[in-house]
């Protein structure tokens, strides 16, 4: 007999296909009120995100967070985690539009990187006094500039490189600042689970919702992979069978 369980899950290899195989210790139900859709977003990026925040750079209320790519899938995850707990968030983008989205989300101060060196406007907007929290995954001159805004006792934590894998470092601001460098990849299934209960109820109770970009048929993931190698998207983009 078959059945049909509504659950989520994780898999490292990719799930472009129709039908694939993971082990039953790797799902978890769906939260009520969450169609499929909406639960395939959320996993990948949100457990990230709280990995990186929460669990590792341990955020806290009142701090400031400055959040890279808000327009990318773990960045508007991000955002939302960020003032979860209860800091104040600066994000950046490359456009007017993802950053209007990125403020319907939470976000508190806008910076247009095409049109602003974020680090002297961080220095504006904190009035010197840098950054708690960095959340990276852009890398090359992006984690270098990132360091330099960071205050005392500051944390940087990156997932990623999506432009530069090799970067500079100074380490002047490292040993003199107190800073920490923390690298993040994946988390735990109890941590997943934990991200989850913030999913429960309609969207409009939600104090977590999965930011969807568009919907594509799995026999067009081609133009699924362009949009997102453009930089179209902001948010997750969904391949539906």
């Amino acid at each position: 007999m078959c059945r049909e369980y509504r659950v989520l899950g994780v898999r490292e290899e990719g799930t472009y296909a129709e039908f694939v195989k993971v082990p039953a210790v790797n799902c978890v139900p769906i939260p009520e009120g969450l169609d499929f859709n909406e639960a395939a977003a959320i996993p990948l990026v949100f457990l990230t995100a709280w990995h990186m925040l929460v669990t590792l750079a341990k955020i806290r209320p009142g701090e400031m967070a400055l959040i890279h790519g808000a327009g990318s899938g773990v960045g508007s995850a991000a955002i939302q985690i960020a003032k979860l707990v209860g800091a104040r968030v600066i994000t950046t983008a490359g456009s007017h539009d993802k950053l209007k989205r990125a403020q319907e989300l939470g976000a508190d101060d806008l910076i247009n990187y095409q049109e602003k060196d974020f680090v002297e406007e961080v220095k504006r907007i904190t009035e010197k006094k840098g950054i708690d929290v960095v959340f990276e995954h852009v890398g090359g001159e992006v984690f270098e500039k990132s360091i330099t805004v960071l205050a005392k006792g500051g944390r940087l934590v990156t997932c990623g490189a999506t432009t530069e894998y090799v970067a500079k470092l100074d380490i002047r601001y490292v040993y003199a600042r107190h800073q920490t460098i923390l690298g993040s990849w994946m988390a735990s299934k109890a941590e997943l689970i934990e991200v989850l209960k913030f999913f429960t109820g309609p969207k409009s109770k939600r104090r977590l919702n999965p930011v969807i970009d568009k919907v594509f048929p799995l026999a067009q993931a081609a133009d699924a992979q362009l949009r997102m190698e453009e930089r179209k998207n902001f948010g997750k983009i969904i391949l539906e069978i």
